[in-house]
C-alpha cells in the first residue's frame, strides 16, 4: 500500500478523537492502540449505518491485521482512518486502511475479515446483498 496515499483515495473516512489514555508517557499514541483505531474503520464498513444487515446467525471475524506505522501520532489530536476492499471472496474480504494526522500519513493497516456461522463456527457465503455494498467501497487501480 502507498504510504504517502491521501485519505481521498479511500471511500470511507471515519474519525477518531485521540484520548490521553491512548498516549506513553512521552505523549505519543501507544502501539497498542493502532489496531482499536483501525477497527472503527471496518466496523463502520461492516456493521455501520450503510452496511447491509447481515442475514441469519452470522458475524464477521478478524483472520489476520497486519499494521505498519509509518509516522508520529501525538495527542492531543484526531485521526482520520480510511478504508477501502482490496478484494472480495466468497466468506472473505481484504481491506487496506490508512490512518492520518494533519493530513500525514501515520499508519497503514492490511485486514482479513471472514463472516462466520455463530452457530456452526464455519465460514459462510457473503449475500449478494453485501458484495454490492462492499464492492461500493472497492479499491480503484490507477
Amino acid at each position: 500500500m502507498d504510504q504517502q496515499s491521501s485519505s481521498e483515495s479511500y471511500p470511507l473516512i471515519s474519525d477518531e478523537k485521540l484520548r490521553y489514555a491512548d498516549t506513553d508517557r512521552l505523549g505519543h499514541i501507544n502501539n497498542t492502540v493502532f489496531a482499536m483505531l483501525f477497527e472503527t474503520g471496518y466496523v463502520e464498513l461492516l456493521y455501520g449505518d450503510r452496511a447491509p444487515k447481515i442475514e441469519g446467525q452470522s458475524l464477521f471475524r478478524i483472520s489476520r491485521l497486519a499494521i505498519e506505522l509509518v509516522g508520529e501520532t501525538v495527542w492531543p489530536g484526531e485521526v482520520k482512518i480510511g478504508t477501502r476492499v482490496r478484494e472480495i471472496a466468497d466468506s472473505s474480504v481484504e481491506l487496506e486502511q490508512a490512518m492520518f494526522q494533519e493530513d500525514r500519513c501515520v499508519a497503514t493497516a492490511k485486514c482479513a475479515v471472514v463472516l462466520f456461522d455463530k452457530a456452526t463456527s464455519r465460514p459462510c457465503s457473503l449475500s449478494p446483498t453485501m458484495r454490492q455494498h462492499l464492492g461500493k467501497s472497492m479499491r480503484v487501480e490507477n
